[in-house]
């Protein structure tokens, strides 16, 4: 059912574009003679050339409306009839075009036909100022024509009065059509046409305000933050829920009692991990969210995905792409002296003959130390020349830091050279981190150290697994029988170690011997994937475009030593 609606809410795109190509042609093309020796008697010439230039407008605003449809937006459903009317009047008009008439109604009663189709909101601020630039464009355009026309007196080689100039340019927008001026100057022309042009260039501007997505323009409220944070205590069972928590999250709350945690980027809704609450919800509330999502205009996304509800996102017509493994360290096996390799125990040794050694510090975290860890991190944050990060991943916020255990690791002379937040689980017993950042003067193996440290201390506290975080890449695509977008990551995994040292990352977190679980990303389809993953690189950097309401942040490049979840 799904596919079907796809198919046909495509195909009036295409058809309303192709409907605009055609509406251009026929105003560039004349009209057959017999036809126009018929239609003289009845119709001047001034509202022929008229519907002509209404034609070639219509087409190019059909152009603009395909994409709106694409989209399923109402708006643009209805704005497309409004136009196809039009079109049809000034096929009429220009030449009693009946083919391109036929061509018009058929378009019009096809998308009649199939109305339910498209129910996307635009964005009701926008579609207010859309109204409001209509109203600005029309005063301006009448000032420029006028003004242009009063003024130009010598270039046209006319004379305009104010109210004659006023006069011109009314005439000139009704009937669609440039006046003639014998003897203007190259510039006088050029002044007619682009009265059309301001008209044109602003009209277009306020469609497409009309057809923009629903926009967030505020964060959840604090009451939506309260209720969120009481499902994902009660349900939350991967390293991501606590992230599900932080600011930079918009909430989707299902009937059955589950919370969906997203942000939108690049019109996409992408959501962090699977939905939260009951099991027996989850199916339902995958589709509760993709329709909400539809009726905002916006493409569906979850990321980082467990392979539980595989079957559950296949159901509801999404493609799934196996991202990654995350590393879990189980602690009742885990022993230095025994099951790791020897170069891990030589690091280790090594860090401890040099003095070093690891404590965890209990919130909340005294003023002096937090003052200390924002130097660390802002060191480590040049040194990576990079910025904070977001989504998957929570930034130093003094209030989130301090409230948080938090490992640091003391070189000689009890300075702290490097500090990670811990993250508990909420239903799982696993332990995780989030931030981990270390000052330059950090020696060789000291990460392995602080790693270490940090599985010994979930087991001595009765944590039954530690979570390393995710490796992107690793182990995607490396069978013939893997989908063909998997198989092309592999290659990124195999080849792209001069940007990004995946094939390092996986190596470093292979020395605590974790068993590595998949991770998916779950997208619409194979036309939308170019667009999540833009949306995830900016929900991940934290980085705005012109339909989210965040402010620019460069994105960090992730080495070996940033060990922090991809």
């Amino acid at each position: 059912m799904r596919r079907m609606s796809d198919l046909r809410v495509r195909l009036a795109a295409v058809l309303t574009a192709l409907m605009g190509v055609v509406n251009v042609l026929s105003a560039l093309t004349p009209p057959l003679a017999s036809r126009l020796k018929w239609l003289s008697p009845w119709l001047p010439l001034a509202v022929r050339e008229g519907g002509r230039l209404a034609a070639a407008v219509s087409g190019f605003a059909l152009l603009q409306l395909a994409l709106g449809l694409s989209r399923r937006k109402r708006a643009a459903w209805a704005l497309t009839l409004v136009v196809l009317t039009v079109s049809a009047i000034s096929h009429m008009v220009k030449g009693l075009d009946f083919e391109e008439v036929v061509i018009t109604g058929g378009l019009a009663a096809y998308l009649l036909a199939f109305g339910a189709h498209f129910h996307a909101r635009s964005d009701p601020p926008s579609v207010r100022r859309a109204g409001r630039v209509l109203l600005a464009a029309a005063v301006f355009t009448l000032l420029y024509g006028s003004l242009g026309f009063y003024l130009l007196d010598r270039q046209l080689h006319a004379h305009f009065d104010v109210r004659m100039a006023a006069k011109q340019t009314l005439m000139m927008l009704a009937q669609f059509r440039s006046p003639e001026f014998p003897g203007a100057t190259r510039f006088g022309r050029w002044f007619v046409t682009s009265v059309f042009a301001v008209g044109i260039a602003t009209g277009a501007w306020a469609l497409s305000l009309m057809l923009r997505p629903v926009l967030l323009r505020a964060p959840a409220t604090k009451e939506e933050r309260e209720r969120a944070r009481t499902i994902v205590e009660a349900f939350g069972r991967s390293s991501l829920a606590r992230c599900t928590l932080l600011e930079d999250k918009s909430y989707f709350f299902s009937p059955g009692g589950s919370v969906v945690p997203y942000v939108v980027k690049a019109g996409v809704a992408v959501s962090l991990g699977d939905p939260i609450g009951p099991e027996a919800d989850a199916r339902s509330t995958i589709a509760a969210f993709a329709r909400f999502c539809e009726s905002e205009g916006w493409a569906t996304a979850f990321y980082q995905v467990l392979p539980d509800a595989l079957d559950a996102y296949r159901v509801a017509g999404f493609k799934t792409l196996c991202i990654g493994e995350e590393g879990i360290v189980r602690t009742a096996t885990f022993a230095v002296a025994g099951n790791v390799p020897r170069a891990l125990r030589s690091a280790i040794h090594r860090i401890e003959r040099l003095g070093y050694r690891a404590e965890v510090l209990e919130p909340p975290l005294a003023d002096g130390t937090m003052r200390e860890l924002r130097s660390i991190s802002d060191e480590w944050l040049t040194l990576k020349r990079g910025q904070e990060k977001r989504f998957s991943l929570g930034w130093f916020d003094d209030a989130y830091i301090r409230n948080a255990p938090v490992m640091v690791v003391c070189g000689p002379g009890e300075r702290i050279l490097a500090f990670a937040n811990l993250v508990p689980e909420y239903r799982r017993n696993e332990l995780t981190i989030d931030l981990m950042r270390h000052r330059a003067e950090m020696a060789r193996g000291g990460m392995e150290f602080l790693f270490t440290q940090l599985i010994l201390w979930a087991r001595d506290h009765g944590y039954d697994s530690f979570s390393l975080g995710l490796c992107a890449l690793a182990g995607v695509g490396e069978h013939h029988e893997d989908p063909p977008a998997e198989r092309a990551m592999h290659f990124v995994f195999e080849h792209v170690q001069r940007f990004y040292s995946f094939r390092g990352l996986h190596s470093f977190k292979s020395k605590f011997g974790p068993e590595w679980s998949p991770r998916y990303l779950v997208y619409p389809g194979e036309r939308d994937l170019p667009k999540v993953m833009a949306a995830l690189v900016l929900a991940d950097s934290g980085t705005s475009v012109f339909w989210s309401r965040r402010r620019v942040r460069t994105r960090e490049v992730r080495t070996t030593t940033q060990l922090e979840r991809a």
